[in-house]
Order: C-alpha cells, then structure tokens, then sequence
C-alpha cells in the first residue's frame, strides 16, 4: 500500500472561507468534549465511507483506529482553510482520504455510493438542510447508515437565549446556527428509520444539546437485513 496521504479535488469556489475561525476551531472546548462520541461513530467502519463538512479533520484518528476491514474513506469540505487543515491531519493519522471541495448540498457522487455517512457538527451549518438530507440519501446504499452527531435547539430558557444569540454565533463561529431541528428533521425523513437517537449530557452552552444516533436507509418501506 502507498503511503497514505489525503487526495485532495476541488469542485468549484462555493464563497466559503473562513480563516480565523479555521485556525480557532480546535482550540475550542466543544471538540476536545466531543472526542469519545467521534470515537463512538468511528466504531466497527468498513466499506465505503463519506464523511459531511470534516472541518480540520477530527474524525480521521478515529477512523483509523474504528476500522474494521477494508475501508475506503472519503470526505468534504467547501472551506479552503478547514480543507488545507484536514489534508494535513489525514496525512499525520495515517488516513487515505478522497478529499473534495464540495457542498453537503450538491454531493459529487452517484446514487447510491457509499455504505456509511458520517455527519459531526455539519447541520448545524450547512445552507440548506433539508436538501443535505436528501443528498445524504441519495448518495447512501439501501441499507446503508448515516451516523451522526450534532448540536441542536435547546428547550425552554435555553432556547430562547439561542434564538436571541444565533444571528451574532451565525457570523462568529463560520456559519454554525444554534436553532436548527436536527432531530425531527432526520426523524421525519421517510426513507429512513431510526437505531438509536441519544441525548449526551455534555457540551457547552450556547452550543448544546448535543445528540448522537444511527439511522438506516430503508428500500422499498423495507430494512434491509
């Protein structure tokens, strides 16, 4: 095997770039409590992998150490500064990664493509949601899962400071929401079912709570075995 290195391609120039918080975003307390739960999603990965928005990279240690037989692992990232980042963490984690410009949104891929989506700290950013999600399922072999990991609207005071902070957080923190209905949202899609859904008693406020799960796409109104 070659050593391993992170290809990078570049789509297009999707306006996004946010330096200053590229350079910030690993210092930030939030990452370093989300370690575990990453581990969590990398657990037992095989097959063909995408990986939503990976940022500087967080993921890749993890997927190395997750592996379970031959894995094929790809990510985007629209950010220059995040994607530079992440090219060289894949190369320090030892992690052969196909690495894109692209947009959550406007996947580069053929329908069903890939066995595992991986989303960390995407939906809370990305433009629009809803046409994330149905990429995600194009993109996702019938059977195949999307495990994820996102922080979403609070309840009660909380979420009423959200809402009083996000349009500040939104220009701050690179395009991160603090409002966002993750949950429903992946709940209500019906091409598919839900794992597991849990609520992690971690994070820091504004930026909590924040939810793990699996979800599996269905085929035909029908898991696949």
């Amino acid at each position: 095997m070659s050593e391993p290195n992170a290809q990078t391609t570049t789509e297009e120039n999707h306006g996004i770039s946010h330096p200053v918080f590229a350079a910030l975003y690993d210092l930030v307390p939030q990452s370093s409590l989300l370690a575990p739960h990453r581990e969590s999603l990398a657990r037992e990965l095989s097959g063909r992998v995408l990986e939503l928005g990976c940022g500087t990279g967080d993921m890749f240690p993890f997927a190395v150490d997750g592996a379970s037989g031959d894995l094929e692992y790809h990510a985007i990232e629209p950010d220059p500064h995040m994607r530079k980042r992440a090219a060289r963490t894949a190369r320090e984690a030892g992690l052969e990664v196909d690495l894109r410009d692209a947009r959550a949104e406007s996947l580069p891929y053929p329908d069903d493509s890939f066995d595992v989506v991986i989303s960390g700290l995407v939906f809370c950013t990305v433009q629009d949601p809803d046409a994330a999600l149905e990429e995600v399922v194009r993109v996702l072999k019938p059977g195949g899962e999307v495990r994820f990991l996102e922080h979403v609207h609070a309840d009660g005071w909380r979420g009423t400071g959200q809402d009083l902070l996000n349009p500040v957080w939104k220009r701050a923190a690179g395009g991160c929401q603090l409002t966002r209905e993750t949950v429903p949202r992946f709940v209500g899609h019906e091409a598919l079912a839900v794992e597991e859904i849990d609520r992690l008693e971690i994070g820091v406020f504004p930026a909590s709570p924040v939810v793990r799960g699996r979800l599996r796409r269905r085929r035909g109104g029908i898991l696949d075995p």
